[in-house]
């Protein structure tokens, strides 16, 4: 797969330039994956489960999964170096179709999605300290559709990342060193503070005497439904729901194999940095969760007067991260993690925007994508995709619908996961003699236990979960024939 695009007469051939090295990379990897997510879904995780043992399992099993599928990654990565990773994964593996599914949903909700919600969530949280820009300051109604504050912070986040990024690869690759190392120490501290200095006797009393007993609480309207003890099969299916969100707030790791092409030494430093970042973020995860165990209580009261009474699974608005601080910092808590949040969801979503726009990019080159984003500025960056990237974003931060869209496709995620893992076995029979200068560790038993797994929990997702799995399938059948109507008005173009 070329890397060079085809420019208009008296342009200078414009190609990418190798500017990212493995700590560069390994940033990439572990500011995508490090949003607003570990400061939120254990909430749902707990009212899921019920347990601390088993809150903990749900993180362990999440980060197990995402390190085996990054290490089968990297057998891709290395024989694959191109940018696009995923995509041209997918295309080399099945077919053209395939990958253009994968490119079609990655476009239309998963990132461009996770960009509008890491944006809104980066606005909601400044909305902490200026209370201006809150959800609630409604500024102007378009279309029927009410804009407020928290939404245009949101768009002018995009919007800022997207020219920040457009202006070249090394000015895109120090925000995100600047962001993700300053996240990650803050959080690596946050950590550090709950275990030493937050551990609270009552949670630690309440939490380590039933840590073991499973309960899933059932929330409807702000009441409690039904506390329903969890035992065998019901147990093991409660975990696969949780997961959802734990699973969420992991993904991303794959996004650097999207900069293939700007990456130096790539069949070294992509399997390496894929590693090295998602083992990382899983450990900062588990311990996270094990610095909530000890300063809140896991069970609470969906009327709780306090932080201790509410516990993990009441944590007002979900913010189990600012709950936990708050048994450290007193009042200034909020504070504190609003601006940890705030750094933290504008380094995750560098990382989304810079990388996302290489896929767009490698579609273009295929003929599946406008031909425009198939082109490097001058800066020798998809500025175009970067553009078209920034505006969908845009329009579903307004729309407000990302977070249903979120909910949707994950479950095309995963099959997408599993699909590429599949790769692995359907390249080593299509190209038993291509250059693999890096096998993927365990194989074949770890890719196949990762597809058992990830199969295991979509199937899991579409019984108990229906309504957040089907809307994910129609989005991906959709783009059939989307595929086979591109391909025909690129054809007529052509003659």
């Amino acid at each position: 797969m070329t890397e060079k695009p085809t420019l208009p007469a008296g342009e200078t051939t414009r190609t990418f330039k190798k500017e990212l090295g493995l700590l560069d990379s390994t940033m990439i990897v572990i500011g995508s994956m490090i949003g607003s997510g570990i400061f939120i879904v254990s909430a749902d995780i707990a009212r899921t489960v019920g347990s601390p043992g088993y809150l903990l399992l749900v993180w362990l099993i999440t980060g197990a999964i995402t390190i085996t599928a990054a290490l089968s990654y990297g057998e891709l990565a290395g024989m694959l170096p191109h940018a696009g990773g995923q995509y041209v994964y997918l295309r080399e593996a099945y077919n053209p179709l395939m990958g253009f599914l994968y490119g079609w949903t990655l476009f239309l909700v998963i990132q461009t999605g996770t960009i509008a919600a890491v944006a809104v969530a980066f606005a909601k949280f400044t909305a902490v300290l200026v209370p201006w820009f809150g959800e609630n300051n409604k500024l102007v109604t378009i279309l029927g559709l009410n804009i407020s504050a928290a939404q245009v912070l949101a768009i002018l986040c995009i919007a800022a990342l997207t020219l920040l990024n457009m202006r070249g690869l090394h000015t895109g690759k120090i925000v995100q060193n600047i962001f993700t190392s300053t996240k990650a120490i803050a959080l690596l501290g946050l950590i550090i503070l709950a275990i030493f200095v937050g551990r609270n006797l009552v949670a630690t009393g309440a939490n380590f005497s039933g840590f073991w007993n499973a309960a899933w609480t059932h929330v409807s309207g702000g009441k409690i439904v039904s506390i329903e003890p969890l035992s065998g099969t019901m147990l093991i299916a409660a975990i696969g729901v949780a997961m959802v969100g734990s699973l969420f707030s992991s993904d991303a790791w794959n996004n650097i194999t999207f900069t293939a092409g700007e990456v130096i030494n790539p069949k070294k430093n992509i399997p390496l940095s894929l590693f090295l970042g998602t083992l990382i973020v899983t450990i900062l995860y588990i311990t996270a969760n094990y610095g909530y165990i000890l300063a809140l209580p896991l069970r609470g009261n969906l009327n709780g007067i306090d932080t201790i009474d509410r516990g993990i699974q009441f944590a007002q608005s979900d913010r189990v991260g600012t709950a936990a601080a708050s048994i450290i910092f007193g009042s200034p808590a909020v504070i504190i993690m609003a601006v940890l949040i705030m750094i933290s969801t504008f380094g995750c979503n560098n990382g989304l925007i810079l990388a996302g726009a290489r896929v767009y990019y490698a579609m273009a080159k295929d003929k599946l994508f406008f031909n425009k984003t198939g082109t490097l500025n001058k800066n020798s960056v998809p500025g175009f995709a970067l553009a078209v990237q920034a505006v969908w974003a845009s329009i579903l931060c307004l729309s407000g619908t990302y977070n249903d869209l979120l909910d949707y496709v994950i479950f095309a995620v995963l099959i997408f996961y599993i699909l590429t893992i599949g790769g692995i076995f359907v390249l080593r029979k299509k190209r038993p003699d291509a250059e693999r200068p890096y096998k993927a560790w365990g194989y074949p038993v770890l890719p196949a236990l990762y597809i058992l797994c990830a199969a295991g929990i979509s199937i899991d997702l579409l019984i108990l979960k229906p309504m957040y799995t089907w809307p994910g399938v129609i989005i991906v059948l959709i783009g059939i024939p989307v595929y086979f109507l591109w391909n025909k008005l690129s054809n007529n173009k052509e003659q």
